[in-house]
């Protein structure tokens, strides 16, 4: 079976995401590197592997393995860089960046959620993700500023909050627009209250609830 998924996890890389622009070799490696089926029910591990979002508990969804791609891509990770990500879900996408990444700490409001993907987290090893019960709105203050910082939900704006606990030069990312489809944009921040956008395309997220996010 481990055999299974790990052609599984190669003809990904060569089917799906090369294909499609993904060229960042880091990127193509971590993606390589973590059983998408681990994040899964079992009864859905034989689907880990194709280019769309499967449902997880309580109502979300783990990203298909293109937007898991071209968001990490787009954050332009370095072994160096300190990662802030809203929306945990099961994880996985934590653990693609943690790969990556010297640290990453995701949020996650669901507690259910939060317990699985810690779990799952442990099991694997990785001793750089860190998944904590927040909203995700207001971010994670005590670890500020981070190099990148990924939205896994959609909202109407990007929360200030997340916006003031970027640095000087980092990245975020988030879908931004109504709940039914997004935008994703990226923002660099060029100055003390300076950022630039830039689209990446129309996606379709589960709503970012909280305080700077839908009620």
């Amino acid at each position: 079976m481990k055999s299974q998924f790990a052609q599984a996890r190669q003809s990904m890389l060569d089917e799906q995401l090369i294909p499609r622009g993904i060229h960042d070799r880091a990127v193509l490696a971590a993606l390589n590197l973590v059983p998408r089926e681990e994040f899964v029910a079992p009864e859905l591990a034989e689907y880990a592997y194709r280019d769309s979002p499967l449902g997880i508990e309580e109502d979300q969804t783990i990203s298909q393995p293109y937007v898991v791609a071209l968001m990490v891509q787009a954050l332009e990770l370095t072994s160096d860089s300190l990662v802030l990500e809203v929306g945990a879900g099961s994880g996985y996408a934590a653990a693609v960046m943690g790969q990556i990444a010297r640290e990453v700490h995701s949020l996650e409001r669901h507690p259910r959620l939060v317990q699985g993907a810690r779990e799952v987290i442990a099991r694997l090893g990785y001793g750089n993700v860190h998944i904590h019960q927040a909203d995700g709105c207001q971010g994670w203050a005590s670890r500020a500023p981070y190099d990148a910082i990924a939205v896994a939900a959609g909202g109407p704006c990007v929360p200030n909050s997340l916006r003031q606990q970027l640095k000087q030069g980092g990245r975020l990312l988030m879908p931004v627009g109504p709940r039914n489809e997004q935008t994703l944009i990226r923002l660099r921040r060029v100055g003390l209250n300076e950022y630039r956008q830039e689209s990446l395309g129309q996606v379709r997220f589960v709503p970012l609830i909280g305080r700077e996010g839908w009620t």
